[in-house]
């Protein structure tokens, strides 16, 4: 099976795109993908398809600390121990 970290960059690759591109999926996880150009309405909707794909809620405050793919990543592995 695939890592979390595996499976949120195909998420990147199919599901995000900036000015027309897809979105590099080899981001650093130390990146945001507000950084990477992605505009804040995606990154909500982009939310959506992780707490989908990934059976997850995220509260506000997740919200609030998840501030790049690495903690994003973080968060999703502790839910799933």
């Amino acid at each position: 099976m695939p890592s979390t970290e595996e499976r949120i960059r195909t998420l990147i690759s199919e599901h995000l795109e900036v000015d027309g591109q897809p979105v590099d999926s080899s981001l650093p996880l130390s990146s945001s993908l507000i950084d990477a150009g992605v505009s804040s309405q995606d990154v909500v909707a982009f939310a959506r398809v992780v707490a989908q794909e990934f059976g997850a809620t995220f509260d506000p405050q997740d919200c609030a600390e998840v501030t790049n793919l690495g903690k994003l990543i973080e968060l999703l592995d502790a839910r799933a121990a």
